[in-house]
C-alpha cells in the first residue's frame, strides 16, 4: 500500500477517537513517559489499535499514542518509540512522525537515554542536542520520494532548531535546571559499544551515543518540522574507565532524572510554544 495512504488511514482512526488537533509532537524515550500524566483531556490510544502502526517491543516503552492539552497547548506524545534493532525499517520508524505531522504538529520534541562520551558529562545529566551524526547506515528517505512528505533533498544544516534551544536554555536558567549541550550520534544497536568504538565515536565529534532519534529527526526535517531534543545521560562511555551496564541501570537513572527534565518544568508551556519564536 502507498505510504501516504497508510498515513491517512492512521490519521482517520486517531481522529475518530479525539477531535484535538495537536500543535506539538513529543517522542518520549526510555524512562521518560511520565509527562503524559500532566495532560488534560487525555486520550490514550494503544499503538496496536492504530492502522499500520508498529508495536513497541522494548522494556519501559508503554506503546501508546497520547493526545491532550498542556494548559493552552494541544500535544500528541509517543509513549515509546521504534528502533532499527527491533527489526523495523527506517520507513516504519518514520511512520509515526509522518502521522503526527499530518495530524497538525508544527514542532517535534525528542528525548532519549544516551551514553556519555564527553568526559565533562555525568550520569543523570540533561543534555540539549545541538547536532547529530547518523551512523546507523539507514535513512527514512531512501527510495521513491513522495512530495506530500517533503522535498527530495532536505537541508540538514540545522536539524535542531536554534530558536527553541535558546528558549530552553532561558527556561533552564529560570528553573535552576543544570543543562549541557552536545552532539548526538546514532548507531544501529542493540549491543553497546567496545572501548575502541567509543574512542572512534569521540574522535569524530560525538558527545553522546544512542540507538534512536536520528532517523526520526531526518524524517521530521523532511516534513518541515522544527525540532528540539534532550538526551538523559544514563551511562558513561569513557574507554579508559569503562564499566559494564545493564538495561535496568539505564532505566533507573532515566526515571530519577525525569522529574527534573525540561518537559516537567513549571515553564512547560513556554518551551512548547518556543517553536513560534524561531
Amino acid at each position: 500500500m502507498d505510504e501516504y495512504k497508510k498515513v491517512t488511514e492512521a490519521i482517520s482512526f486517531i481522529q475518530s477517537r479525539t477531535d484535538i488537533v495537536p500543535q506539538v509532537g513529543i517522542v518520549l524515550g526510555t524512562g521518560l513517559s511520565g509527562l503524559t500524566d500532566k495532560f488534560d483531556n487525555k486520550v490514550v490510544i494503544p499503538y496496536e489499535e492504530i492502522p499500520h502502526f508498529p508495536l513497541s517491543t522494548v522494556e519501559s516503552h508503554s506503546g501508546n499514542l497520547v493526545v491532550g492539552n498542556i494548559k493552552d497547548k494541544t500535544v500528541v506524545a509517543m509513549e515509546g518509540r521504534f528502533h532499527l534493532y527491533e527489526g523495523y525499517t527506517a520507513q516504519q520508524i518514520a511512520f509515526p512522525i509522518r502521522v503526527m505531522k499530518h495530524l497538525g504538529i508544527k514542532a517535534l520534541f525528542e528525548s532519549n537515554a544516551s551514553g556519555g562520551l564527553n568526559p565533562m558529562f555525568s550520569n543523570g545529566d540533561l543534555v540539549i542536542i545541538s547536532d547529530q551524526i547518523n551512523l546507523t547506515g539507514h535513512s527514512p528517505l531512501v527510495g521513491v520520494n513522495d512530495e506530500r512528505f517533503g522535498a527530495r533533498f532536505p537541508d540538514m544544516s540545522e536539524p535542531y532548531d536554534a530558536g527553541i534551544i535558546n528558549t530552553a536554555e532561558k527556561i533552564a536558567l529560570e528553573e535552576k535546571i543544570p543543562l549541557k549541550k552536545g552532539v548526538l550520534l546514532g548507531l544501529l544497536g542493540p549491543n553497546l559499544e567496545t572501548k575502541a568504538e567509543y574512542r572512534f565515536l569521540k574522535l569524530i565529534g560525538a558527545d553522546m551515543v544512542c540507538m534512536s532519534t536520528v532517523i526520526e529527526v531526518i524524517a521530521g526535517i523532511h516534513l518541515g518540522l522544527k525540532i528540539f531534543g534532550v538526551s538523559v545521560i544514563t551511562d558513561m562511555c569513557l574507554p579508559d574507565a569503562l564499566k559494564p551496564v545493564t538495561l535496568n541501570e539505564i532505566i533507573s537513572i532515566a526515571n530519577k532524572v525525569e522529574p527534573e527534565s525540561l518537559f516537567q518544568s513549571n515553564n512547560e508551556p513556554e518551551i512548547i510554544k518556543g517553536h513560534k519564536q524561531a
